[in-house]
């Protein structure tokens, strides 16, 4: 896309801090292709705030250059304006997990996805939207992860001396040990209603989160609709037993997986919920969020690869 008016938006926190030094590689990219002005966070949701500023003024492509958080706060800043008013979306993977990149087919070296942008064609992508029954609302593209898998990303972060992949399989080791809780929760979609008892319930836009889970093997980007997976009350030996399914994508052959697709959902828990989306915590230990609503907005946003 030469001599468009491109953001590069970088959070030089990304990967432990390595984004900083990587991103001087890109430069020769960005000059190659016309140039691009940059912007760094320097605070949480800083993402969102130069993405939105970027739209206002006019730019026609914004990049995000960072990890699964980077999109995220990225994606809710575009989402702030009229759907004719966002610039074109681009991701060049510098995090430790980058499952939405792998979800939209972005190389994993950031050089090469930078021109992978540069120079590939555009396609509409959608975005999920979550309230909570407080009114709090927020945007995702990856996955949401209620109970299990959001302690497990709330774990993760206390790890500072591990990264990528090893980060989330410590976590969840960590997880199955001290947090193995299953909710009561009732749950009605735009296709069935049922109530259960469940340690984990993942809704997924694409196919994969903790940095390589197979979470959701079949789920599209951008194919209007969600996967979702549920586990419910089942011992720790069997959750052992469950991982290595997951990792390798097979899981939905046990009778304690649930999978199935929906486009929108209701949520009402008899106890507070852990709930992350895209790796960020939405609800944590501490907070009382009982109830969610989820839909999707089918192509919502224009994406470069």
């Amino acid at each position: 896309m030469p001599n468009h008016r491109v953001k590069m938006i970088l959070n030089p926190n990304a990967d432990l801090g390595r984004a900083w030094r990587q991103a001087a590689d890109l430069r020769p990219v960005v000059d190659q292709y016309g140039g691009a002005d940059w912007a760094g966070t320097v605070y949480p949701s800083h993402a969102a705030e130069l993405a939105r500023q970027a739209a206002e003024e006019g730019y026609e492509l914004v990049i995000s250059v960072g990890g699964d958080g980077t999109i995220h706060e990225v994606i809710n800043g575009l989402m702030q304006l009229p759907a004719e008013k966002r610039p074109r979306l681009g991701v060049v993977p510098m995090g430790s997990g980058n499952d939405f990149a792998h979800a939209l087919g972005m190389d994993p070296r950031p050089p090469y996805a930078l021109r992978q942008i540069f120079t590939g064609q555009p396609r509409r992508i959608d975005v999920g939207r979550l309230e909570d029954g407080s009114g709090r609302v927020e945007y995702w593209d990856n996955a949401l992860g209620i109970g299990f898998d959001a302690t497990v990303t709330i774990r993760s972060r206390r790890f500072t001396y591990v990264r990528g992949f090893l980060v989330y399989l410590t976590a969840v080791l960590q997880t199955i040990a001290l947090n193995h809780d299953a909710t009561r929760m009732q749950i009605t979609t735009d296709q069935e209603t049922w109530t259960d008892e469940l340690l984990m319930l993942v809704v997924a836009n694409g196919s994969r989160e903790g940095g390589g889970f197979k979470v959701s093997p079949q789920a599209q980007p951008d194919d209007g609709i969600y996967d979702y997976v549920c586990i419910g009350r089942v011992s720790r030996l069997m959750m052992l037993r469950l991982l290595p399914e997951v990792m390798k994508g097979t899981h939905g052959r046990f009778p304690q997986v649930r999978m199935g697709k929906l486009k929108h959902m209701e949520l009402r828990a008899d106890s507070p919920l852990n709930i992350h989306i895209d790796g960020e915590i939405f609800a944590g230990f501490g907070m009382d969020v009982r109830q969610l609503t989820l839909e999707i907005i089918p192509g919502a946003l224009e994406f470069i690869s």
